[in-house]
């Protein structure tokens, strides 16, 4: 992994283990962290969508239809950033989605969504469940994996770090 401390007044640098262990407990947080999505349309334009994302073993997953326009837009250009305002840090993530095809995988995220009371489960490919958010389209709903490329973290006034990083994966 590349670090670059992006601070200009003197913080230390952040370190990714910090905004990876806001991560994996953002879950566990009662603060319901809001977490967007941002696509490209087609002609350039910018699209972006509030979506239920989880983070899990270093990747964020969320579904969405076929024919929402953010799914058209990964369909046409996979590169999207995510964002979330965790406590003490603001992250942005750049990657590139991916759908998820594997049984194994779409059980395993199935089981994690129903565990946050989103009653979903794994059929034909996708997952399904009584309901779903507005933005997600109708049944079934493709699930994403997006793969972080660059991350960039800006922490926040009280939370005992201050600064700014970049960090490039290892890809």
């Amino acid at each position: 992994m590349d670090e670059k401390n992006l601070d200009i007044y003197g913080n230390e640098p952040i370190p990714w283990s910090c905004a990876r262990d806001l991560l994996d407990h953002m879950q566990d947080d009662s603060a319901n962290n809001s977490i967007w999505l941002a696509t490209t349309r087609p002609d350039g334009r910018p699209h972006m969508a509030a979506v239920g994302a989880l983070w899990v073993e270093g990747a964020f997953y969320f579904v969405s239809g076929d024919g929402t326009r953010k799914s058209r837009n990964l369909a046409a250009n996979p590169n999207c950033v995510l964002s979330v305002s965790l406590p003490g840090l603001d992250l942005v993530v750049e990657g590139t989605a991916a759908k998820v095809t594997d049984d194994a995988t779409l059980q395993r995220l199935a089981e994690r969504y129903a565990a946050q009371g989103w009653p979903a489960r794994a059929e034909n490919g996708a997952l399904t469940a009584p309901y779903m958010a507005q933005s997600g389209g109708p049944p079934p709903w493709h699930l994403y994996v997006v793969t972080p490329i660059t991350a960039f973290g800006v922490g926040t006034a009280g939370a005992g770090s201050n600064g700014a990083m970049r960090w490039r994966f290892e890809r």
